[in-house]
């Protein structure tokens, strides 16, 4: 086997795990519920981080050269 088709296959699967996860979590209310939470708690965290890493990084690039 290539390290491309073992990449293939590593990523088929990776893809079906994902997909069966989702279906599971998602098939009951109580799954729903937690699934919701735990988005908006990762979107209210990474998020503002990233914006604020990226900021800081613009900030630093733009300074004037000496």
């Amino acid at each position: 086997m290539t390290a491309a088709t073992s990449r293939t296959v590593a990523n088929a699967v990776v893809i079906a795990a994902g997909a069966t996860a989702t279906y599971f979590v998602l098939r009951d209310p109580r799954g729903r519920r937690i699934a919701r939470r735990l988005l908006r708690l990762w979107l209210g965290a990474s998020v503002p981080m990233y914006l604020l890493r990226e900021t800081g990084r613009a900030w630093v690039q733009s300074a004037p050269r000496a």
